[in-house]
Protein backbone atom coordinates (compact mmCIF):
# COMPACT_ATOMS: atom_id res chain seq x y z
CA UNK A 1 0.00 0.00 0.00
CA UNK A 2 1.12 3.60 -0.78
CA UNK A 3 -0.36 6.76 -1.11
CA UNK A 4 1.15 10.12 -1.37
CA UNK A 5 -1.30 13.27 -0.29
CA UNK A 6 -1.20 16.54 -0.80
CA UNK A 7 -2.56 19.74 1.64
CA UNK A 8 -5.58 21.77 -0.03
CA UNK A 9 -6.22 23.37 3.44
CA UNK A 10 -5.84 22.34 7.21
CA UNK A 11 -8.28 19.34 6.85
CA UNK A 12 -8.60 18.15 3.66
CA UNK A 13 -5.97 16.26 1.00
CA UNK A 14 -5.69 15.17 -2.31
CA UNK A 15 -4.03 12.95 -3.74
CA UNK A 16 -1.45 13.14 -6.17
CA UNK A 17 -0.99 9.50 -7.36
CA UNK A 18 -2.79 7.79 -10.00
CA UNK A 19 -3.91 4.71 -7.48
CA UNK A 20 -3.88 6.15 -4.21
CA UNK A 21 -3.37 3.09 -1.57
CA UNK A 22 -2.87 0.69 -4.59
CA UNK A 23 -6.10 -0.72 -4.13
CA UNK A 24 -7.00 -0.66 -7.89
CA UNK A 25 -7.56 -3.85 -9.45
CA UNK A 26 -6.08 -2.80 -12.66
CA UNK A 27 -2.77 -2.45 -12.37
CA UNK A 28 0.43 -0.85 -13.93
CA UNK A 29 3.80 -1.69 -13.14
CA UNK A 30 7.00 -1.40 -15.05
CA UNK A 31 10.62 -2.18 -14.55
CA UNK A 32 13.71 -0.11 -15.58
CA UNK A 33 17.81 -1.15 -14.91
CA UNK A 34 20.39 1.38 -15.17
CA UNK A 35 24.11 1.21 -14.95
CA UNK A 36 26.51 3.18 -12.67
CA UNK A 37 26.14 6.72 -14.12
CA UNK A 38 21.95 6.03 -15.01
CA UNK A 39 22.19 5.10 -18.29
CA UNK A 40 22.03 1.45 -20.00
CA UNK A 41 25.27 1.45 -22.38
CA UNK A 42 24.73 -1.90 -23.83
CA UNK A 43 21.79 -4.28 -23.82
CA UNK A 44 22.09 -7.08 -22.04
CA UNK A 45 21.98 -10.49 -24.90
CA UNK A 46 18.16 -11.35 -26.06
CA UNK A 47 17.13 -9.23 -23.32
CA UNK A 48 16.00 -6.20 -25.48
CA UNK A 49 15.83 -2.89 -23.69
CA UNK A 50 15.37 -2.81 -19.87
CA UNK A 51 12.59 -1.23 -20.07
CA UNK A 52 9.32 -3.69 -19.03
CA UNK A 53 5.55 -3.27 -18.32
CA UNK A 54 2.76 -5.42 -16.75
CA UNK A 55 -0.59 -3.23 -17.46
CA UNK A 56 -3.75 -5.08 -17.26
CA UNK A 57 -7.47 -4.32 -17.30
CA UNK A 58 -9.89 -6.59 -15.67
CA UNK A 59 -13.17 -8.19 -17.24
CA UNK A 60 -15.60 -9.29 -14.67
CA UNK A 61 -18.23 -11.49 -15.85
CA UNK A 62 -20.91 -13.91 -14.84
CA UNK A 63 -21.35 -17.83 -16.38
CA UNK A 64 -23.30 -20.62 -15.48
CA UNK A 65 -23.67 -18.75 -11.72
CA UNK A 66 -19.96 -18.41 -11.55
CA UNK A 67 -18.22 -14.76 -11.43
CA UNK A 68 -15.39 -15.04 -13.98
CA UNK A 69 -12.27 -12.91 -14.33
CA UNK A 70 -10.03 -12.54 -17.52
CA UNK A 71 -7.02 -10.32 -17.44
CA UNK A 72 -6.43 -7.73 -20.46
CA UNK A 73 -2.85 -7.52 -20.61
CA UNK A 74 -1.81 -4.18 -22.46
CA UNK A 75 2.03 -4.94 -23.21
CA UNK A 76 2.62 -7.86 -25.06
CA UNK A 77 5.83 -10.13 -24.80
CA UNK A 78 7.14 -8.79 -28.52
CA UNK A 79 6.85 -5.25 -27.08
CA UNK A 80 8.60 -5.83 -23.40
CA UNK A 81 11.54 -7.22 -26.01
CA UNK A 82 11.81 -4.72 -28.36
CA UNK A 83 15.52 -3.76 -27.93
CA UNK A 84 18.28 -1.60 -30.43
CA UNK A 85 20.18 -5.42 -30.32
CA UNK A 86 16.59 -7.69 -30.52
CA UNK A 87 15.12 -5.64 -33.27
CA UNK A 88 17.88 -4.86 -36.02
CA UNK A 89 15.26 -5.63 -38.56
CA UNK A 90 12.89 -3.07 -37.62
CA UNK A 91 13.57 0.59 -38.75
CA UNK A 92 14.01 1.58 -34.86
CA UNK A 93 14.32 5.28 -34.36
CA UNK A 94 17.59 5.08 -32.89
CA UNK A 95 20.41 2.23 -32.14
CA UNK A 96 21.49 4.04 -29.15
CA UNK A 97 20.53 2.27 -26.18
CA UNK A 98 20.39 4.91 -24.30
CA UNK A 99 18.01 7.23 -26.43
CA UNK A 100 15.99 3.87 -27.20
CA UNK A 101 15.59 3.08 -23.53
CA UNK A 102 14.01 6.45 -23.07
CA UNK A 103 11.92 6.13 -26.05
CA UNK A 104 10.73 2.53 -25.14
CA UNK A 105 9.83 4.18 -21.84
CA UNK A 106 7.35 6.68 -23.23
CA UNK A 107 5.90 3.91 -25.78
CA UNK A 108 5.17 1.38 -23.05
CA UNK A 109 3.98 4.25 -20.80
CA UNK A 110 1.27 5.16 -23.82
CA UNK A 111 0.33 1.62 -23.56
CA UNK A 112 -0.54 1.77 -19.76
CA UNK A 113 -2.22 5.07 -19.63
CA UNK A 114 -5.02 5.72 -17.82
CA UNK A 115 -6.50 9.06 -17.99
CA UNK A 116 -7.50 10.79 -15.12
CA UNK A 117 -7.48 14.29 -13.91
CA UNK A 118 -5.31 16.43 -14.09
CA UNK A 119 -3.33 14.30 -16.01
CA UNK A 120 -3.21 10.90 -17.11
CA UNK A 121 -0.91 8.66 -15.28
CA UNK A 122 1.07 5.08 -16.23
CA UNK A 123 3.05 2.92 -13.89
CA UNK A 124 4.62 2.49 -10.63
CA UNK A 125 8.55 1.89 -11.76
CA UNK A 126 10.68 -0.98 -10.09
CA UNK A 127 14.09 0.62 -10.66
CA UNK A 128 17.09 -1.49 -10.83
CA UNK A 129 20.77 -0.31 -11.10
CA UNK A 130 23.96 -1.99 -10.59
CA UNK A 131 27.57 0.58 -9.10
CA UNK A 132 30.37 -1.33 -10.95
CA UNK A 133 31.91 1.24 -13.27
CA UNK A 134 34.73 0.82 -15.84
CA UNK A 135 36.74 3.83 -15.11
CA UNK A 136 38.80 2.86 -18.16
CA UNK A 137 36.26 3.04 -20.09
CA UNK A 138 35.47 6.24 -19.64
CA UNK A 139 31.95 5.86 -19.83
CA UNK A 140 30.36 7.86 -17.30
CA UNK A 141 30.31 11.69 -17.32
CA UNK A 142 32.26 13.73 -14.67
CA UNK A 143 29.36 16.33 -13.11
CA UNK A 144 27.73 16.05 -16.64
CA UNK A 145 30.79 16.97 -18.57
CA UNK A 146 32.85 14.22 -20.44
CA UNK A 147 35.55 11.94 -18.08
CA UNK A 148 38.94 10.86 -19.05
CA UNK A 149 39.89 7.44 -18.42
CA UNK A 150 41.76 6.73 -14.89
CA UNK A 151 42.82 3.72 -13.18
CA UNK A 152 40.50 1.39 -11.31
CA UNK A 153 40.15 2.21 -7.69
CA UNK A 154 38.05 0.40 -5.02
CA UNK A 155 35.63 2.92 -4.61
CA UNK A 156 34.62 1.93 -8.17
CA UNK A 157 34.11 -2.25 -8.38
CA UNK A 158 34.65 -3.46 -11.54
CA UNK A 159 35.93 -7.20 -12.07
CA UNK A 160 37.05 -5.93 -16.17
CA UNK A 161 35.51 -5.46 -19.57
CA UNK A 162 31.80 -5.39 -19.18
CA UNK A 163 31.08 -5.17 -15.66
CA UNK A 164 28.72 -2.47 -16.03
CA UNK A 165 26.57 -4.76 -17.99
CA UNK A 166 22.59 -4.93 -17.59
CA UNK A 167 21.31 -7.40 -15.75
CA UNK A 168 18.88 -10.34 -17.27
CA UNK A 169 15.23 -9.64 -17.48
CA UNK A 170 12.41 -12.34 -16.82
CA UNK A 171 8.76 -11.73 -16.46
CA UNK A 172 5.80 -13.81 -15.30
CA UNK A 173 2.62 -11.90 -16.80
CA UNK A 174 0.07 -10.90 -13.88
CA UNK A 175 -2.57 -14.23 -13.62
CA UNK A 176 -5.71 -15.05 -11.81
CA UNK A 177 -4.96 -17.94 -9.24
CA UNK A 178 -7.64 -19.64 -7.21
CA UNK A 179 -6.83 -19.76 -3.70
CA UNK A 180 -8.77 -20.77 -0.84
CA UNK A 181 -11.83 -19.87 -2.13
CA UNK A 182 -10.02 -16.46 -3.26
CA UNK A 183 -8.97 -15.13 -6.75
CA UNK A 184 -5.91 -14.19 -5.96
CA UNK A 185 -3.98 -11.84 -9.12
CA UNK A 186 0.12 -12.44 -8.77
CA UNK A 187 2.97 -11.71 -11.38
CA UNK A 188 7.03 -11.13 -11.22
CA UNK A 189 10.01 -9.31 -12.98
CA UNK A 190 13.43 -11.29 -11.98
CA UNK A 191 16.86 -12.12 -13.21
CA UNK A 192 20.54 -11.85 -12.33
CA UNK A 193 23.32 -9.48 -13.23
CA UNK A 194 25.60 -12.90 -13.71
CA UNK A 195 24.75 -13.66 -17.42
CA UNK A 196 26.15 -16.71 -17.31
CA UNK A 197 23.65 -18.63 -14.88
CA UNK A 198 20.54 -20.14 -16.68
CA UNK A 199 17.04 -18.42 -16.73
CA UNK A 200 16.04 -19.88 -13.12
CA UNK A 201 13.13 -18.18 -10.68
CA UNK A 202 15.55 -19.66 -8.21
CA UNK A 203 18.47 -18.09 -8.86
CA UNK A 204 18.78 -16.62 -4.78
CA UNK A 205 19.51 -20.16 -3.61
CA UNK A 206 22.82 -20.49 -5.67
CA UNK A 207 26.33 -18.51 -3.67
CA UNK A 208 27.72 -15.59 -5.02
CA UNK A 209 24.84 -15.04 -7.93
CA UNK A 210 23.36 -11.39 -7.91
CA UNK A 211 19.38 -11.80 -8.46
CA UNK A 212 16.75 -9.56 -8.30
CA UNK A 213 12.91 -10.76 -7.86
CA UNK A 214 9.83 -8.55 -7.06
CA UNK A 215 6.38 -10.12 -6.90
CA UNK A 216 3.40 -8.66 -6.41
CA UNK A 217 -0.38 -9.68 -5.36
CA UNK A 218 -3.78 -9.15 -4.62
CA UNK A 219 -7.08 -10.31 -3.84
CA UNK A 220 -9.69 -9.07 -6.71
CA UNK A 221 -11.93 -6.92 -5.52
CA UNK A 222 -10.36 -6.78 -2.07
CA UNK A 223 -7.54 -4.97 -0.20
CA UNK A 224 -4.09 -3.66 -1.60
CA UNK A 225 -1.31 -4.54 -3.71
CA UNK A 226 1.21 -6.69 -1.95
CA UNK A 227 5.06 -5.90 -3.69
CA UNK A 228 7.40 -8.07 -2.32
CA UNK A 229 11.48 -7.54 -3.19
CA UNK A 230 14.19 -9.60 -3.36
CA UNK A 231 17.81 -8.62 -3.94
CA UNK A 232 21.13 -10.34 -3.88
CA UNK A 233 24.85 -9.13 -4.48
CA UNK A 234 27.83 -10.97 -5.56
CA UNK A 235 31.61 -10.78 -5.43
CA UNK A 236 31.11 -9.58 -8.92
CA UNK A 237 28.12 -7.16 -8.61
CA UNK A 238 28.84 -5.81 -5.05
CA UNK A 239 26.79 -2.84 -5.36
CA UNK A 240 23.20 -2.87 -6.03
CA UNK A 241 20.33 -1.06 -6.06
CA UNK A 242 16.30 -1.61 -6.37
CA UNK A 243 13.58 1.08 -5.62
CA UNK A 244 9.73 0.78 -6.26
CA UNK A 245 9.45 4.38 -7.44
CA UNK A 246 6.24 7.07 -7.71
CA UNK A 247 7.71 9.23 -10.85
CA UNK A 248 6.26 11.92 -12.52
CA UNK A 249 4.09 11.40 -15.10
CA UNK A 250 5.69 14.18 -17.54
CA UNK A 251 8.80 15.99 -17.27
CA UNK A 252 11.88 14.91 -15.15
CA UNK A 253 12.39 12.70 -12.11
CA UNK A 254 15.54 12.49 -9.94
CA UNK A 255 18.39 11.12 -11.45
CA UNK A 256 17.18 10.92 -15.11
CA UNK A 257 17.78 13.29 -17.94
CA UNK A 258 15.43 12.43 -20.12
CA UNK A 259 11.38 12.25 -20.65
CA UNK A 260 9.82 9.67 -17.32
CA UNK A 261 6.35 8.29 -16.93
CA UNK A 262 5.41 7.20 -13.59
CA UNK A 263 2.18 7.54 -10.87
CA UNK A 264 2.59 11.08 -9.52
CA UNK A 265 0.31 12.93 -11.44
CA UNK A 266 0.68 16.22 -9.74
CA UNK A 267 3.96 16.88 -8.63
CA UNK A 268 4.39 17.68 -5.02
CA UNK A 269 5.77 20.30 -3.17
CA UNK A 270 7.06 21.28 -0.09
CA UNK A 271 5.74 21.49 2.70
CA UNK A 272 2.37 20.25 1.71
CA UNK A 273 2.40 16.55 1.05
CA UNK A 274 2.36 13.30 3.06
CA UNK A 275 3.45 10.03 2.39
CA UNK A 276 1.70 6.73 3.92
CA UNK A 277 2.75 3.01 2.93
CA UNK A 278 2.97 -0.21 4.90
CA UNK A 279 6.42 -1.75 5.37
CA UNK A 280 7.01 -5.29 6.82
CA UNK A 281 11.19 -5.94 6.22
CA UNK A 282 11.47 -9.94 6.41
CA UNK A 283 15.44 -9.77 6.14
CA UNK A 284 17.73 -6.55 6.22
CA UNK A 285 21.83 -6.02 4.92
CA UNK A 286 24.50 -5.35 7.75
CA UNK A 287 26.10 -2.01 8.13
CA UNK A 288 27.43 -1.81 4.92
CA UNK A 289 24.11 -1.78 3.38
CA UNK A 290 21.70 1.04 2.98
CA UNK A 291 17.32 -0.03 3.47
CA UNK A 292 16.00 3.42 2.35
CA UNK A 293 12.77 3.79 4.47
CA UNK A 294 11.93 7.02 2.04
CA UNK A 295 14.20 8.40 -0.79
CA UNK A 296 12.96 11.69 -2.27
CA UNK A 297 14.22 12.87 -5.43
CA UNK A 298 13.79 16.55 -6.83
CA UNK A 299 16.16 18.20 -9.63
CA UNK A 300 16.93 21.96 -9.72
CA UNK A 301 20.11 24.14 -10.28
CA UNK A 302 21.88 25.97 -7.63
CA UNK A 303 20.63 29.37 -9.03
CA UNK A 304 16.77 27.63 -7.76
CA UNK A 305 15.49 27.47 -11.29
CA UNK A 306 14.33 23.85 -12.53
CA UNK A 307 15.80 21.44 -13.98
CA UNK A 308 16.22 21.21 -18.09
CA UNK A 309 17.92 18.56 -19.09
CA UNK A 310 21.16 20.29 -19.36
CA UNK A 311 23.47 17.98 -17.53
CA UNK A 312 26.13 19.94 -16.91
CA UNK A 313 24.16 22.72 -14.92
CA UNK A 314 21.04 20.53 -13.34
CA UNK A 315 21.57 18.95 -10.03
CA UNK A 316 19.38 15.71 -8.30
CA UNK A 317 18.91 16.49 -4.95
CA UNK A 318 18.14 13.33 -2.58
CA UNK A 319 16.93 12.82 0.76
CA UNK A 320 17.19 9.63 1.95
CA UNK A 321 16.00 7.94 5.39
CA UNK A 322 18.51 4.74 6.35
CA UNK A 323 16.84 2.68 8.56
CA UNK A 324 19.01 -0.31 9.29
CA UNK A 325 20.14 -0.45 13.04
CA UNK A 326 23.60 -1.55 12.21
CA UNK A 327 24.61 1.45 9.93
CA UNK A 328 26.32 4.60 12.20
CA UNK A 329 25.79 8.16 11.35
CA UNK A 330 29.64 9.59 10.01
CA UNK A 331 29.06 12.98 10.66
CA UNK A 332 30.33 13.62 14.34
CA UNK A 333 31.80 16.93 15.61
CA UNK A 334 35.36 15.56 15.08
CA UNK A 335 34.51 15.38 11.11
CA UNK A 336 32.10 18.39 10.00
CA UNK A 337 33.03 17.09 6.53
CA UNK A 338 30.11 14.83 6.97
CA UNK A 339 27.12 17.13 7.98
CA UNK A 340 25.35 19.55 6.52
CA UNK A 341 26.41 23.37 7.24
CA UNK A 342 23.43 23.58 9.91
CA UNK A 343 20.36 21.68 11.46
CA UNK A 344 16.99 23.44 11.31
CA UNK A 345 15.00 22.58 14.08
CA UNK A 346 11.35 21.74 13.66
CA UNK A 347 10.16 25.63 15.50
CA UNK A 348 12.49 27.12 12.44
CA UNK A 349 15.67 27.40 15.11
CA UNK A 350 18.48 26.64 13.04
CA UNK A 351 22.01 25.34 14.55
CA UNK A 352 25.29 25.80 12.90
CA UNK A 353 27.26 21.80 12.64
CA UNK A 354 30.31 23.49 14.82
CA UNK A 355 27.33 24.07 17.81
CA UNK A 356 28.59 21.24 19.74
CA UNK A 357 26.24 21.48 22.42
CA UNK A 358 23.35 21.77 20.16
CA UNK A 359 23.38 19.84 16.75
CA UNK A 360 21.83 16.91 16.34
CA UNK A 361 25.26 14.72 14.90
CA UNK A 362 23.67 11.29 15.12
CA UNK A 363 20.69 12.31 13.18
CA UNK A 364 22.33 12.16 10.32
CA UNK A 365 24.58 9.56 8.32
CA UNK A 366 26.40 11.90 5.61
CA UNK A 367 25.68 14.99 3.50
CA UNK A 368 27.26 15.15 0.16
CA UNK A 369 27.87 18.56 -1.91
CA UNK A 370 26.84 19.26 -5.12
CA UNK A 371 30.30 18.92 -7.60
CA UNK A 372 29.48 22.08 -9.99
CA UNK A 373 28.63 24.23 -6.16
CA UNK A 374 31.28 27.05 -6.06
CA UNK A 375 30.51 28.78 -2.76
CA UNK A 376 30.74 25.68 -0.64
CA UNK A 377 31.42 26.47 3.35
CA UNK A 378 34.21 23.99 4.29
CA UNK A 379 35.18 21.32 5.09
CA UNK A 380 33.21 19.45 2.84
CA UNK A 381 32.69 16.73 0.71
CA UNK A 382 31.15 16.43 -3.20
CA UNK A 383 29.08 13.82 -4.21
CA UNK A 384 30.68 11.13 -6.49
CA UNK A 385 30.68 13.06 -9.81
CA UNK A 386 29.91 9.64 -11.95
CA UNK A 387 26.93 8.28 -10.51
CA UNK A 388 24.29 10.04 -12.00
CA UNK A 389 24.05 11.84 -15.52
CA UNK A 390 24.64 15.41 -13.55
CA UNK A 391 25.53 16.32 -10.55
CA UNK A 392 23.42 15.45 -7.45
CA UNK A 393 23.52 16.61 -3.66
CA UNK A 394 22.38 13.85 -0.82
CA UNK A 395 21.40 14.38 2.31
CA UNK A 396 21.41 11.02 4.28
CA UNK A 397 19.52 10.67 7.60
CA UNK A 398 19.33 8.14 10.41
CA UNK A 399 16.49 7.55 13.35
CA UNK A 400 16.61 10.34 15.86
CA UNK A 401 14.24 12.30 18.21
CA UNK A 402 14.32 15.35 16.03
CA UNK A 403 12.85 13.41 12.98
CA UNK A 404 9.55 12.85 14.80
CA UNK A 405 7.04 15.28 14.51
CA UNK A 406 7.47 14.44 11.02
CA UNK A 407 6.56 10.72 11.82
CA UNK A 408 10.03 9.16 11.05
CA UNK A 409 11.45 6.82 13.48
CA UNK A 410 13.08 7.66 16.71
CA UNK A 411 15.43 4.87 17.93
CA UNK A 412 17.45 2.17 16.16
CA UNK A 413 15.11 -0.93 15.06
CA UNK A 414 11.33 0.90 14.23
CA UNK A 415 10.18 -0.66 11.79
CA UNK A 416 13.39 -3.15 10.90
CA UNK A 417 12.99 -6.57 11.18
CA UNK A 418 9.87 -8.42 13.32
CA UNK A 419 8.29 -4.83 13.16
CA UNK A 420 6.02 -4.10 10.53
CA UNK A 421 4.34 -0.19 10.22
CA UNK A 422 2.00 1.81 8.21
CA UNK A 423 4.11 5.06 7.99
CA UNK A 424 2.50 8.48 7.53
CA UNK A 425 5.54 10.51 6.87
CA UNK A 426 5.30 14.40 6.54
CA UNK A 427 8.12 14.38 3.94
CA UNK A 428 6.98 18.13 2.49
CA UNK A 429 7.52 19.54 5.60
CA UNK A 430 10.46 17.72 6.48
CA UNK A 431 12.13 18.11 2.61
CA UNK A 432 11.60 22.10 3.44
CA UNK A 433 13.62 21.95 6.71
CA UNK A 434 16.66 19.94 5.64
CA UNK A 435 19.66 22.18 4.21
CA UNK A 436 20.09 21.70 0.17
CA UNK A 437 22.91 24.07 -1.10
CA UNK A 438 21.73 26.86 -3.06
CA UNK A 439 24.24 29.37 -4.88
CA UNK A 440 22.42 32.90 -4.04
CA UNK A 441 22.57 32.54 -0.30
CA UNK A 442 26.30 31.47 -0.14
CA UNK A 443 27.52 33.92 -2.52
CA UNK A 444 30.26 35.62 -0.80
Amino acid sequence: MFEVNATLNSQDYVSVIGDPGMKRDELRVAIESWNQCNEVGEEAPNMGSPRMADCFDVNYNQRNNQKGVELVHKVQEWQNRLGTSTNKNLHLMTENPDIFAAWKELYLGKKCEVLDIPKPWQFWMIMLKSGNMDTLAAICPNNGFKSKPFPQTHQFPCFGKGCMNMPSMYHNYTKVYDEENKKIMRGSFYGSWDLNVQHDEKLSYLNDTSYYYVTWEKEIGNGSWIFHHVLKTSSKYPWLMLYLRSDATTGFSGGYHYETRGMTKIVPKSPNFKVRFTLDIKKGGGPKSQFYLMDMGSCWKNNGKPCNGDVTSDVTRYSEMIINPEVEPLCKPNHLEQCPPYHTFSNGTRVHRTDVSKFPYDAYLLYRAPGNAMYLEKPVISSDPYSNPQPQEILQILPHAVWGEYGYPTKKGEGWIGDPRTWELDVGRLSQSLYFYQASSHVP
